[in-house]
């Protein structure tokens, strides 16, 4: 495989959901001579379980899922406006462009974007002839309300749009600020980009054990050979790895930048917190109740951590942590469901430590947004309190990276559960097994005697892990 394509699939991967296992093999292919026999062999331990060599296939998807666009919305805007629908095609994911077109299409109506209520908004008979309005009354009222539904349509689909967005950040930093160019132009630190940003996209196994470090063998590896080139893209490898190691090779601009981009996008997550914030949520469980969406809510708990752990570690690199002094905004709890939090109980485990500080605290978006007081000083003195190390946690200070892990296969996962066999897994992901719902109706005669053993080759709630 010729470099350039190597790399730009390598360069795809940052959208999407890709397993460490096919990106090593990927580097392989494309640059298996630029890399000395030790980084051969090293990646070798994960290439050889890629889908391509095993000639297999996942039942996990290789992307993150996008929302619908408005394809079917611009389908009648053009019959009932009689347009080109062809010509309206590059708007169907983009919001700003979605608001365009329809700002067009309604000044055949005298329609802007503030005329939501029908009975209010609409024009009179002689209003509408004043405007030279010369359509049927129920023409104009269907037009009138389609494009009501689209302004509609419009704030949904940017409000997912940015939940993706805020997902991507939380599982991998800033890759998406990398342009196919920039990528493109240094191919050692691309290598090493797309491969840690695979392993920091990698599914959160259920278990009691905390998750793997994502910096691995591998990434050593590839981020050794960075550090050997002088002419290094260090601006592109601190998207995805911010260490204060890393951000000290930036230009002070570039540094001021980091800073500016990590605090913009932990005060975004923290608004949208605070409007999904439940006040009968027990701040000392993080226990979920029926009725609340925890997805969203981890998912931005998740992109504002790792913000706000950005946002430290590029003060820290700046020399400027004695801002903390005035402000320091503390993390956000993931919620845990019950039967999680009951396995943790049963197995002698208590709630992480962390959480007890995070609920004496003030909440983070008050404290962003001015309301509450929250200064570094009071984050310490919880931390003490509750025998938490903060500078080593993160609370504030940049937080101390673990030992390098060993590679490991990725396995095969069905909410957080470890199963053999792919095709098990589609069954079972499909049957809505472990999902905590009720297992579907065409799928029930499938999982109804039971799952096999070696199926499931994870320990589930309130069970002791599998035998070695």
């Amino acid at each position: 495989m010729r470099k350039q394509e190597a790399l730009q699939q390598l360069h795809r991967s940052l959208d999407g959901r890709w397993r460490p296992e096919e990106v090593a093999d990927l580097i392989l292919a494309g640059f298996r001579d630029d890399l000395d026999q030790r980084g051969q062999v090293v990646l070798e331990r994960a290439a050889k379980h890629s889908w391509r060599r095993q000639s297999w296939w996942s039942s996990m998807p290789d992307n993150f899922p996008r929302p619908a666009g408005a394809g079917r919305q611009l389908d009648t805007l053009a019959h009932l406006f009689m347009r080109d629908r062809a010509e309206l095609a590059y708007a169907e994911d983009d919001p700003d462009a979605l608001r365009l077109v329809a700002a067009g299409a309604g000044e055949s109506i005298h329609w802007v974007a503030a005329h939501t209520d029908f009975l209010r908004d609409r024009l009179s008979r002689p209003a509408r002839a004043a405007h030279g309005i010369d359509v049927p009354k129920r023409q104009y009222n269907r037009r009138f309300r389609f494009l009501v539904r689209l302004a509609r349509k419009v704030e949904r689909l940017e409000a997912e749009l940015r939940k993706r967005e805020l997902m991507l950040v939380g599982r991998s930093g800033l890759a998406a600020d990398i342009t196919a160019e920039r990528f493109l132009a240094d191919p050692a630190a691309a290598c090493f980009v797309a491969y840690f940003t695979a392993r920091r996209n990698l599914r959160r196994q259920f278990s009691l054990d905390g998750r793997a470090n994502p910096y691995d063998e591998i990434a050593e590896v590839l981020h050794q050979r960075c550090l050997a080139n002088p002419d290094a893209d260090w601006w592109m490898i601190s998207r995805v790895y911010p260490t204060p190691e890393v951000v000290a090779r930036l230009s002070w601009q570039e540094k001021g930048e980091l800073i500016g981009r990590w605090s913009a996008l932990m005060r975004g997550a923290a608004e949208i917190l605070a409007r999904a914030w439940a006040p009968t949520i027990d701040r000392r469980t993080m226990i979920v109740k029926r009725g609340m969406d925890s997805s969203t809510w981890n998912t931005v708990a998740q992109a504002y951590n790792t913000a706000r752990a950005g946002w430290i570690n590029a003060l820290a690199a700046a020399g400027a942590l004695d801002l903390l002094d005035a402000a320091c905004p503390g993390k956000v709890m993931r919620l845990m469901a019950a039967d999680l939090a009951q396995w943790h109980r049963s197995s002698g485990s208590d709630v992480d430590p962390d959480t007890a500080v995070w609920a004496e605290l003030p909440l983070p978006w008050l404290v962003l947004s001015g309301e509450a007081a929250c200064t570094r000083e009071t984050v310490e003195e919880m931390c003490r309190r509750y025998g938490v190390d903060a500078a080593k946690r993160g609370w504030t200070a940049p937080r101390q990276a673990g030992s390098v892990a060993v590679f490991e296969p990725t396995p095969e996962l069905v909410h957080g559960v470890s199963v053999a066999d792919p095709v098990w897994a589609a069954l079972l992901r499909r049957a809505g097994v472990f999902s905590g719902k009720h297992i579907r109706e065409e799928c029930r005669e499938a999982v109804v005697g039971g799952i096999p053993d070696g199926v499931v080759t994870s320990a589930l709630p309130g069970e002791p892990a599998p035998a070695e």
